[in-house]
């Protein structure tokens, strides 16, 4: 009886349109719509070289270092922060109009910089020569000490000075590191809070499981409810195939979004895939726990689970990844008891955490939270009774 129901179970729930599009279908579609969304953010968040131009005629002798060091200044050792026009001042003008070079550098007399916007890569330049024009001085009093020795090379006094310039800003400029995407990225928090929708919208099928056996749902459930069976075997095998079935709907996204859209869900997947199963275990048995405590019709109780879901996935940052920051500085107890968000913590701890703590934290909360499903739906289930069948 218990293999019989499980593959009567697996092949109901296949059947089923709707739970196959809403734990299939409908996380590949938003995570595409997250992916659409949130990479050209990313993209146009990410530091690239930037293009300036120089108007040539002002490199004077004592203006040579600020060249130098401006063509030093590197991101990745292949790909330097400046791409640098020498140009007169009639055609960097154009070339700024244009859209064509982001600021003009001119370094007659008192160094100057022109702009048409302000953003951040305007920024980045201004900064860097500011900063550097106040460490002029610096590199004079040191230029100074250098030709007080009896044996200072006067002929070679351009190169020194330079070579001066580059020793003074090299612990600040001369290799500028790109971290935009390491200390934070808008994609994977949200396919974050994507596979944890995904693990919990997999309780619409235990729910739908569930509610098959049911007495008061359904005529199978009259059958079931007067048979010998014992109604645990009908429970536990209709709970694995509703499992297995949302195991399938999770690999299919974990497989869609690594190699088709690209997510990059850190090095140690082992523990990504045992977080996202129980998980989706966890939220199997709010599915459970839905159908057998609530008594109202089929439809009400899925409402019930996907509105509660979608909450659920609001508060730990789907929406918005300040949310999840807000709640948890405002009402720490709503993240706390929380499915979505103990899915999604436990991620974000294997993204940026270095110890496994507040990962095996999320772990035992979420297997807590399903125990007291469990508890729940059992409790109940072993008291209904039915005056006429």
């Amino acid at each position: 009886m218990f293999l019989h129901n499980f593959k009567y179970t697996f092949k109901t729930l296949f059947k089923n349109k709707s739970l196959i599009f809403w734990t299939f279908a409908f996380p590949i579609i938003l995570g595409t719509l997250f992916h659409m969304a949130f990479s050209d953010i990313e993209s146009s968040e990410k530091l690239h070289t930037i293009k300036i131009a120089i108007i040539g005629d002002s490199i004077t002798e004592e203006k040579k270092h600020y060249d130098t060091f401006l063509s030093s200044i590197t991101i990745t050792e292949e790909e330097k922060l400046f791409e640098i026009n020498y140009t007169d001042e009639k055609v960097a003008k154009k070339l700024l109009d244009d859209g064509d070079i982001k600021a003009i550098v001119d370094l007659s007399d008192k160094t100057k910089i022109t702009v048409k916007t302000s953003g951040i890569e305007e920024t980045i330049i201004s900064q860097i020569l500011n900063d550097f024009q106040k460490k002029e001085f610096m590199i004079t009093t040191l230029l100074e000490n250098k030709v007080k020795d009896e044996n200072f090379d006067y002929a070679n006094i351009d190169s020194i000075y330079q070579q001066l310039a580059l020793e003074v800003s090299n612990s600040n400029y001369l290799n500028i590191e790109d971290t935009s995407q390491k200390s934070m990225s808008y994609t994977v928090i949200e396919f974050y809070t994507l596979i944890a929708m995904a693990c919990l919208y997999g309780g619409t099928l235990g729910l739908t499981a569930i509610n098959k056996g049911l007495a008061n749902m359904s005529s199978l459930g009259k059958r079931t409810s007067v048979s010998p069976t014992r109604k645990i075997k009908i429970v536990i095998s209709s709970a694995l195939a509703s499992f297995i079935i949302s195991l399938i709907g999770l690999a299919l996204l974990f497989l869609y979004t690594i190699f088709v859209l690209k997510v990059d869900y850190g090095t140690d997947i082992t523990s990504v895939i045992i977080l996202a199963c129980i998980g989706s275990f966890a939220g199997l048995t709010f599915g459970i726990a839905i159908a057998s405590v609530l008594k109202t019709s089929e439809i009400t109780k899925t409402g019930i689970m996907i509105s509660v879901t979608m909450l659920g996935c609001f508060l730990s940052g789907m929406m918005g990844i300040t949310m999840k920051y807000i709640v948890d500085k405002n009402i720490p107890i709503l993240n706390m008891i929380n499915p979505a968000n103990m899915i999604t913590d436990g991620f974000y701890s294997l993204y940026y955490y270095e110890t496994r703590e507040r990962f095996y934290y999320n772990i035992i909360s979420l297997l807590i939270f399903s125990l007291i499903m469990i508890l729940l739906s059992v409790n109940s289930l072993r008291r209904q009774r039915y005056d006429s069948i």
